[in-house]
């Protein structure tokens, strides 16, 4: 009931309505924020959450996001740090499609996320609460709109009643969170929203993630003889590295049998790269990968691109076993290694019963001795050849490797590296050598854009970290340059962007030329791909967001400019920008 208070009238309460429990669900299933744009179609979420409020009553912190695109992407870099699944709020379809290639990353990057979305209303004469009252409301009102996403979606569904709100939200969050682990939707109209219904007590424990899947034990006793019995056994991987955890039961492996672990496209810290079994990184090299010609044994943990066997591919009749948590690729029409021994499993808990197997094996050391030297040697001269790269260019020019380099020198253990150098990539890679699990993350998928709204998730998960965000201009531009600086600015997240500017987008010139290499496009001056005259890109998050900005040409500036944009990250509290000039792209 109302009535008046010292301060005016005390508001008249709706009761406690779906939104209200969408939101109460949200929080005892632990999720921390609602990286929300709010639309027309959530006045019920925006009662409920000043109701909430007005009460003192604890709910998800609430991100403004003045761009669907960096919402997703600030939730995926939470959930890639913390490995727990955050909410994103958007409106609508046209707030679905906004939210754009992001939707792409957290599905190929196996990222746990709720994305909710409201609907238009389907009543249009008043019959219920949140009935019709603005003209879009009919323009917005589409056949399917859960269709917009289903195929990238673990899980979709409308919500009908606010009745059983909570199973909805739990069982979501259930599927988001076991492996193949990724996104969520959810959608709900106004009406529904709106609905008042009494406390439901449904329990979170109810819906918990399914276990991790094991090897058979015969699975492990076979491949525990078949890595003791090779010469030249390789671990080829992407993203064992996105559990940390995975990491260090490979290191114990590998070490102790001496097998060397390839890094396959990879998005995470598979292996320290200081480990001596360590063999460095493959992308889209144009020539046989010595390394994986080398091996008479593959074991693939974790890769969806093995390797691109037009290219570079195990020699003919190498035994290779696959295990994966999901090893169909189900998401993939086309996919195949040719693996005879094939299992869903999940890494860290396959490489932990193959250590525990090892126990119970007293194996020759003599062969084990001579592969772990042979490994190291390809290591060292591998690490020796990187450092003879890392120098600048001709005239004070700055080439990749320099300025990873000068990067790396500033890390620290709390430093977490975000890789989106695109062409650069592999530089990014090899030269920040990250030697810790988690230090070095990239978005899993194909969408440009990712590097910017992952910095501010990455920080709200762990305000300790120092982030750095390495990537091309073109993904700069593709990250929503000034709602990220905004955001940061807004919740305290400062970060240092570091542009690697060839001005423009180099990799449709390089697939090209892969393509056509003695074509007209080898030849031509302009391929419609560079950005002149550049933006000032620096300029762009100072005006918006008021971060450190400058743009850096030469080498001999380069250590000052990376002192000043860190003391401002960590004594000033904001971004910093180095637009980092390269050679052009066309050069």
């Amino acid at each position: 009931m109302d009535g008046t208070s010292k301060t005016g009238p005390v508001p008249i309460s709706a009761g406690h309505t779906a939104s209200g429990a969408f939101l109460d669900a949200l929080q005892d299933a632990g999720v921390e924020y609602i990286f929300a744009n709010f639309g027309s179609d959530h006045p019920g979420l925006v009662e409920a959450l000043a109701e909430a409020r007005a009460h003192g009553r604890k709910l998800p912190k609430v991100i403004t996001c003045p761009n669907e695109m960096v919402a997703l992407t600030a939730a995926q870099g939470h959930a890639q740090v913390s490995g727990r699944a955050q909410a994103v709020v958007v409106h609508v379809e046209c707030g679905t499609q906004s939210l754009a290639g992001a939707v792409h990353n957290v599905d190929k990057g196996r990222v746990p996320v709720l994305i909710f979305a409201g609907a238009s209303p389907f009543t249009q004469f008043g019959e219920m609460r949140g009935s019709r009252n603005e003209f879009i409301q009919w323009i917005q009102d589409v056949h399917d709109q859960r269709g917009i996403l289903r195929g990238y979606m673990r899980y979709d569904a409308e919500i009908r009643s606010g009745r059983n709100m909570r199973q909805m939200v739990f069982r979501a969050l259930q599927f988001a969170q076991s492996d193949p682990k990724g996104p969520v939707y959810l959608m709900g109209a106004r009406e529904v929203m709106e609905e008042v219904v009494p406390p439901a007590a449904t329990d979170p424990a109810d819906h918990v993630p399914i276990g991790p899947a094991a090897l058979p034990t015969d699975a492990v006793e076979a491949l525990l003889a078949d890595l003791l019995a090779a010469r030249r056994p390789l671990i080829v991987t992407s993203y064992l590295g996105r559990n940390t955890r995975a990491v260090e039961e490979l290191r114990r492996l590998v070490g102790a049998l001496g097998i060397g672990v390839l890094d396959s496209v990879p998005n995470a810290v598979n292996l320290p790269h200081d480990d001596p079994m360590h063999q460095g990184c493959q992308w889209n090299e144009p020539q046989q990968n010595p390394v994986l010609a080398e091996a008479d044994l593959v074991v693939v943990i974790d890769s969806d691109v093995p390797w691109i066997p037009t290219v570079s591919k195990p020699r003919e009749g190498v035994r290779i076993w696959h295990l994966d948590v999901d090893p169909l690729k189900q998401q993939m029409p086309v996919w195949s290694i040719p693996a005879r021994r094939v299992f869903r499993a999940h890494a860290e808990t396959a490489l932990a019963q193959l250590n525990a197997g090892l126990k119970r094996i007293t194996p020759n050391s003599g062969p084990l001795d001579e592969r772990r030297a042979f490994w190291a040697a390809r290591h060292a001269e591998r690490r020796a050849a990187l450092v003879r790269m890392e120098q600048p260019g001709t005239g004070d020019s700055i080439t990749p490797e320099y300025l990873t380099a000068q990067v790396r020198a500033l890390m620290d253990e709390r430093t977490l590296i975000l890789n989106e150098g695109i062409t650069n990539y592999p530089v990014i890679c090899n030269h920040i050598a990250p030697t810790r699990a988690g230090q070095m993350l990239n978005s899993g998928g194909g969408s440009l854009g990712w590097a910017g709204g992952a910095a501010i998730g990455a920080k709200l998960a762990d305000p300790s970290l120092t982030v750095i965000s390495m990537l091309g201009d073109g993904c700069y531009l593709f990250s929503q340059p000034s709602t990220v600086h905004w955001m940061a600015r807004r919740y305290s997240t400062p970060f240092l962007q570091i542009v690697f500017n060839n001005r423009g987008w180099k990799a449709p010139r390089f697939s090209t030329l892969a393509v056509h290499d003695k074509g007209y496009a080898a030849a031509a001056d302009d391929l419609d791909v560079a950005f002149d005259p550049p933006p000032d890109h620096a300029a762009i998050a100072a005006a918006a967001g008021g971060a450190f900005a400058r743009k850096v040409e030469r080498a001999s500036d380069l250590p000052a400019a990376l002192e000043a944009a860190m003391h401002a990250v960590k004594h000033e509290g904001r971004a910093a920008v180095l637009d980092v000039w390269l050679p052009h792209l066309m050069a």
